[in-house]
């Protein structure tokens, strides 16, 4: 699988970001309100779309390196 490397630290930095940000878009869904707020705070108030397409960047630039 060319684009799953989990002994690739790149490739967990991407993979934490994409899931940051999907928690962060599912909050109506799980209302974990109070997680969400500290993702945001760690994030520097990243917003969800700019988080999973870092994520998804990263996650293909690591698959093309």
């Amino acid at each position: 699988m060319k684009y799953l490397k989990p002994k690739s630290l790149t490739w967990w930095s991407a993979f934490a970001s994409l899931a940051a940000g999907v928690f962060i878009a599912s909050e109506p869904l799980h209302g974990l309100s109070d997680f969400v707020v500290v993702i945001n705070n760690m994030t520097m108030g990243m917003s969800a779309p700019v988080l999973i397409n870092a994520g998804l960047f990263g996650i293909g630039l690591r698959a093309a390196v």
